[in-house]
């Protein structure tokens, strides 16, 4: 049996500390027919654990994470991190590298609280999970540039990051310019396959029914909420359509799960045999 329900989780890596907040979480859920259940925020991993559980439903369900889930290596990159830059660099498309050492583990505590929950993680090796509730990492980037969908064919948007030329007083409004034309594009895949409905709940329809703002918090809130959607769309692509649309970036598994992103992916973007 199929999934019917897709969650999408832009996970904050950074965590709650005596001294701070922990960083907002983007969450989303839709159904199989594109239909948003819920999409807002959380914030700390108990909250964002309990949306999770929440929002599932009953099984099978498939939960998407913008986060690392599975680290195991002592130094350098992540071989899904690398091959990140490897297949999608021609769209300007990396990742950060993350090990052992890196401070911010947000996604792999997320995981073991889940797998404590009865939740099982899936590297993807064998194509999508189709029972019980299953977790996999993905990269909203390279769901922009490998959905042929969204037309990003050359180049990924500038949403997020500044580019280092660029003044802070000039960056603001081209990044809200980029991102409602970002959003409009996420409106065309109502009629994709899978489809996402923007329009079918109160707070996504406001993506499109309102400009981006130009205050970094305000626009912080709005760009987690696109990368859950992003997310949650990505679970529903790799379900419906599997390898044919998809593909797997790192080492298959061994004794143990692996450490994969699941991408979306052109034909261009895939490893050459």
């Amino acid at each position: 049996m199929a999934p019917a329900r897709f969650l999408g989780v832009d996970l904050a890596w950074r965590e709650a500390a005596p001294e701070r907040p922990a960083n907002e979480s983007g969450v989303a859920s839709i159904d199989i027919s594109g239909r948003v259940l819920d999409a807002g925020w959380t914030r700390g991993l108990e909250e964002t654990a309990a949306w999770i559980d929440a929002a599932a439903g009953g099984d099978p369900v498939l939960l998407f994470v913008d986060a690392p889930l599975i680290v195991t290596n002592a130094s350098g990159q992540r071989a899904c991190e690398t091959q990140v830059g490897q297949r999608y660099g021609r769209w300007k498309v990396s990742a950060n590298t993350t090990n052992l050492h890196t401070p911010r583990l947000a996604g792999v505590r997320l995981r073991e609280m889940l797998e404590a929950r009865g939740w099982s993680y899936s590297d993807g090796t064998h194509g999508p999970a189709r029972r019980g509730r299953a977790m996999s990492e993905c990269y909203p980037y390279t769901t922009l540039v490998g959905a042929f969908e969204l037309g990003y064919d050359t180049e990924r948007p500038r949403y997020k990051r500044k580019p280092p030329k660029l003044g802070v007083a000039q960056w603001r409004p081209e990044r809200a310019v980029n991102c409602d034309r970002l959003i409009g594009r996420i409106g065309r895949l109502a009629a994709a396959d899978p489809p996402l409905l923007l329009d079918s709940h109160l707070v996504t329809r406001r993506l499109a029914d309102q400009p981006s703002p130009l205050d970094d918090t305000a626009y912080k809130h709005r760009e987690d909420l696109i990368d859950a959607l992003l997310c949650a769309w990505t679970a529903s692509l790799w379900a419906r359509h599997g390898h044919a649309r998809c593909q797997v970036l790192g080492p298959p598994g061994g004794e143990g799960p692996a450490a994969t992103i699941i991408a979306p992916a052109r034909l261009e973007q895939r490893a050459r045999r």
